[in-house]
C-alpha cells in the first residue's frame, strides 16, 4: 500500500504541475480570469468543487500542523497551489514513514513546526499571481 501511495501521489503531483504548466504556457491566468470563460456557470461550479475540497483537505492539514503559522501558510499554500500543493504535503508525509506499519502516523501524527516547504510555496505563489495579474495591466 505504502509504494502505491507514494506512486499515486507522485503521479498527480507530476500531472498537476505538466497541465499547470502546459496551461500556463498557453494561456496567462489573468487572462482566463478576465476573459468570458470564467462567466460560465460550470467553469464556476468546477471552481467552486475544486476549493472547497482544497479547504477540507485543509482541514486536516490544520489538524496535523500545531502552530498557527504554519497551519497560515500550508492554507495559502494550498488555496494558491491546489493539488500540486496537496500531493506534495501527502509525499512529504509518506517518505517520512519507512513502511506500510508506520502508515497510521502519516494520518495520526501531529507535526513540529516546519516553515520550509509551506512558506516556499506560499512566497513563490503570491510572487506568481502577483507576476500574472501585473502583466495583465500594461
Amino acid at each position: 500500500m505504502l509504494p502505491f501511495l507514494r506512486l499515486l501521489f507522485l503521479a498527480i503531483f507530476a500531472a498537476m504541475l505538466w497541465v499547470t504548466s502546459w496551461a500556463s504556457v498557453g494561456q496567462p491566468l489573468g487572462e482566463f480570469i478576465a476573459g468570458p470563460v470564467i462567466r460560465d456557470r460550470w467553469v464556476v461550479a468546477t471552481l467552486f468543487d475544486a476549493y472547497f475540497a482544497f479547504i477540507a483537505f485543509f482541514v486536516w492539514v490544520a489538524w496535523k500542523e500545531t502552530t498557527l503559522a504554519v497551519r497560515v501558510l500550508w492554507f495559502i499554500a494550498i488555496i494558491l497551489w491546489g493539488n500540486l500543493a496537496m500531493s506534495l504535503y501527502m509525499l512529504v508525509e509518506l517518505f517520512r514513514i519507512s513502511g506500510i506499519g508506520e502508515l497510521d502516523h502519516v494520518f495520526t501524527r501531529r507535526n513540529p513546526p516546519r516553515f520550509a516547504l509551506p512558506g516556499g510555496l506560499t512566497a513563490i505563489g503570491v510572487a506568481i499571481y502577483i507576476l500574472g495579474f501585473w502583466s495583465q495591466l500594461k
